[in-house]
């Protein structure tokens, strides 16, 4: 199945907007004054080592947890307002929120039937998905008995299935074989082709260059570099060859990557790459600050719906 072809976001404002969004726990800033302008129908790669913020971030963003300061929007509903905002995106996290005791096929109904879609075309939907993604002959076991990666396919269509305006997708290739990895890539693809946002957090740096068209990336709860891929790669190409320091091959994300995580952990401004011309400095205190979150929101409700009653 392809998502539908027919745009269905507004151009005129960002998908995803943050203004100074900040979260704590207790004495531990984990984000940090974050801003953040996501053009509708497009791929935003968000890069950071591990304890960056970018899960907590994501959590925030999917009303997952409540900001401690600033403020975040999806199309112009303001993340406080969790109704209104989970309506219109889709979110895989790292770790599928699907529900053992269901089948998949009981799974993805189960969704449909939160998301209000009609059964019939609910049906055809979970259908074609499931033979998009080589689940069908799957569909009628139990997920306690899948693969990591028939959890992980699984759990991308639970975020896709209701086709919304804005998706966010945390490591989708993990634990797929290429052949499975390539099709979520392409779903991808699609999306963005067909108008809808995709909020794409992976450690995979080829994915990124292959599909996004910005990348932020964070570290220590800031962000240290934002622009076109090409753009960044370009920046580093520049400032090695002032230096003498390039053998003549094209720079890479990971030569990004490597520069500004590098330049922010030293202190240093002024590196390959940074925020700081555009308004943003860099954590200059050394600190690791250990990313965290809590698997409830703030009105201390699950993450994941309640699977069916009589399971």
């Amino acid at each position: 199945m392809s998502p539908s072809s027919q745009r269905t976001t507004d151009d005129s404002q960002p998908a995803i907007r943050a203004t100074d969004l900040t979260k704590q726990f207790g004495s531990t800033t984990v984000v940090d004054g974050l801003d953040l302008s996501v053009d509708s129908g497009t791929v935003y790669g968000f890069l950071g080592p591990n304890g960056a913020g970018k899960t907590t971030t994501m959590q925030m963003l999917t009303t997952l947890t409540a900001p401690t300061a600033g403020e975040a929007e999806i199309l112009g509903t303001p993340v406080n307002d969790r109704d209104g905002v989970r309506s219109q995106l889709g979110y895989l996290p790292e770790e599928p929120p699907v529900f053992d005791e269901l089948t998949g096929r009981e799974q993805l109904q189960y969704t449909a039937r939160l998301r209000d879609i009609p059964p019939d075309e609910a049906n055809q939907r979970i259908d074609e998905w499931l033979d998009r993604f080589d689940l069908d002959a799957d569909a009628d076991r139990r997920i306690d008995d899948y693969s990591k990666g028939m959890r992980q396919k699984l759990g991308l269509i639970v975020a896709v299935l209701h086709e919304p305006a804005v998706v966010f997708l945390d490591e989708p290739t993990s634990g797929l074989d290429p052949r499975a990895a390539r099709t979520v890539l392409d779903v991808i693809a699609e999306l963005s082709a067909a108008g809808r946002t995709v909020f794409l957090s992976t450690h995979i740096l080829s994915v990124v260059e292959e599909l996004a068209d910005t990348v932020g990336v964070l570290f220590e709860g800031e962000l240290v570099a934002e622009g076109p891929p090409a753009e960044l790669t370009a920046q580093v190409d520049a400032v090695g060859d002032a230096g003498g320091e390039t053998d003549g091959t094209a720079g890479t994300l990971e030569d990004v990557f490597l520069a500004v995580t590098t330049d922010a952990a030293a202190g240093t401004s002024g590196g390959a790459v940074d925020r700081a011309a555009n308004g943003r400095s860099t954590s200059s205190d050394g600190s690791a600050d250990a990313e965290r979150g809590p698997t409830t929101d703030s009105e201390g409700e699950s993450a994941v719906d309640e699977p069916p009653a009589g399971r």
